[in-house]
């Protein structure tokens, strides 16, 4: 617990301001899924119309976005996350995106 709070204390301005949002970022989508596919099907079924007819629906993943960029518990939530994944990179050398790999089935 006490090099968690080590590590709190020497986030980079690149890690605050880049590296979480973008945690946030893909996590949100990930819990839009259903807006964001809505918007992409509406998106592909109306072609070059699409600034029009898909208000409803950007407005719709735009209200679920910002919700989530805009509360701290979920903030501190991608944080902490980062935090974590940090460590275990420090400590085996294997970023996280390479550990979350499934190992094939079939051979």
């Amino acid at each position: 617990m006490e090099a968690t709070n080590t590590e709190e204390a020497h986030l980079r301005h690149v890690e605050k301001d880049v590296l979480i949002p973008k945690k946030m970022r893909e996590k949100a989508k990930e819990l839009c899924a259903d807006k964001v596919e809505a918007f992409s099907h509406c998106c592909k079924e109306s072609g070059f119309f699409m600034v029009f007819k898909c208000r409803g629906e950007n407005a719709a993943l735009k209200e679920c976005l910002t919700r989530h960029y805009q509360d701290p518990a979920f903030f501190e939530e991608c944080r902490q996350e980062y935090i974590r994944e940090k460590l275990e990179f420090e400590r085996t050398g294997i970023p996280a995106k390479n550990m979350k790999q499934k190992l094939p089935t079939s051979m």
